[in-house]
């Protein structure tokens, strides 16, 4: 996916949250740290280009949710923000990619922390399999069946100065 390719499946996301939350009111964005934060920001920006409503976007934080914690010698950790009160809200949380599930249930443990919503969606920019978890997008930008020894690469211009998804294999250089 090039720069366009991802303008577009962010545009076509944010149609489809607002058809199926039936306007933005009572929506929430939460961007999963990293590359959910500014993938959630453009969402915004795209629902107010077509929706006369202000979406809230928060940030959230899972590394101490996860469930390798013993393997990794370090976890780095960064803010978690929500600007408004969850409860009874749609919250949407947005990620980069889709792959075991275990970001996902992290990121659900870590919401739960914040209050009750009315309901939890999911938007990712690429889904690519290889679920381990039963968990499953609501949003999809992009389905990209890959192999167990190949890795998504997600690149945006917030956040790496250049924009575009790739596929490599385990090992192979960005």
């Amino acid at each position: 996916m090039d720069a366009s390719d991802i303008r577009r499946a962010l545009h076509r996301i944010a149609h489809e949250i607002t058809e199926q939350t039936e306007g933005a009111d009572g929506v929430v964005l939460v961007g999963i740290h990293t590359r959910g934060v500014p993938l959630a920001n453009r969402l915004r920006d795209a629902i107010g280009s077509f929706e006369e409503a202000w979406v809230p976007v928060g940030t959230l934080d899972i590394g101490l949710y996860r469930d390798d914690l013993a393997d990794r010698p370090v976890t780095n950790l960064a803010k978690t923000s929500l600007p408004v009160d969850i409860n009874d809200r749609t919250v949407v949380l947005v990620d980069d990619v889709l792959y075991t599930g275990r970001t996902v249930r992290a990121a659900l443990d870590a919401l739960a922390d914040f209050g009750r919503p009315a309901a939890v969606r999911l938007a990712v920019l690429v889904d690519r399999g290889h679920r381990q978890l039963p968990i499953r997008p609501d949003y999809v930008g992009k389905n990209l069946p890959t192999a167990a020894g190949e890795r998504v690469s997600v690149h945006l211009e917030d956040t790496d100065a250049q924009e575009g998804v790739w596929i490599h294999q385990r090992g192979e250089d960005e």
